[in-house]
């Protein structure tokens, strides 16, 4: 991989950005505002970093992180994304996204709607559960003691394996999080949403949530 597309480019989104672009990696910023409101983003980046559209971004990324409000996530380009792998740090907050029956009832999970408006693509949970001052601060080497681990879902193998070597490479331990279907595991109001967790902290919390707890 040498580039990471973002459509999405706030906390989350930006953070990322400068993650990527500190590890070598190119990077293409996108935004429901337009390109020319990144500009500030793009000049802290640097030279491995361009703005674009959500079309643009992702196009251009080898791997391609949504990272936008639940609610607009069929605003998602569907063509440009078919056969790639696609970082979903989504999470459903009723709040500010509005109701949406079927996660309501738990009859699916938010990753899984966004897998299903991208039939060919190949979607995996990460980022969802971290903070992004954590993430900008909390990155260590592999193997240093007490490293923030964070967790990945998908219904993919080699897509859970190509973002679990990604983590590692930024700086977090990952850990499998099971399926799409498993992800809400990890949603908010579950015990390992939020808090700073070691992988077997994570792995433990993972196994203590239970689905009611699940906001």
């Amino acid at each position: 991989m040498t580039t990471l597309g973002l459509i999405g480019s706030g906390h989350i989104g930006g953070t990322l950005a400068r993650l990527a672009v500190e590890h070598g990696y190119d990077v293409v910023v996108s935004n429901s505002r337009g390109p020319e409101t990144l500009t500030d983003l793009v000049a802290e980046l640097g030279d491995r970093a361009r703005a674009g559209t959500a079309q643009e971004a992702a196009e251009a990324g080898d791997v391609v992180v949504v990272t936008i409000p639940l609610k607009a996530y069929r605003s998602v380009p569907v063509e440009p994304l078919a056969g790639k792998v696609v970082i979903d740090t989504n999470n459903y907050y009723w709040q500010r996204d509005g109701r949406i029956p079927e996660l309501d009832a738990q009859e699916t999970t938010s990753a899984a709607l966004l897998q299903e408006h991208l039939p060919q693509s190949h979607v995996v949970k990460a980022f969802n559960h971290i903070t992004a001052a954590d993430l900008g601060s909390r990155s260590t080497p592999a193997g240093t003691p007490g490293r923030r681990a964070l967790a990945v879902a998908s219904d993919h193998d080699d897509a859970k394996a190509r973002v679990s070597a990604l983590l590692d490479e930024l700086g977090f331990d990952p850990v499998d999080a099971g399926t799409l279907a498993d992800s809400w595991r990890i949603e908010p109001g579950t015990p390992g949403y939020g808090p700073d967790l070691d992988a077997d902290g994570l792995r433990a919390a993972l196994a203590a949530a239970t689905r009611d707890a699940a906001a």
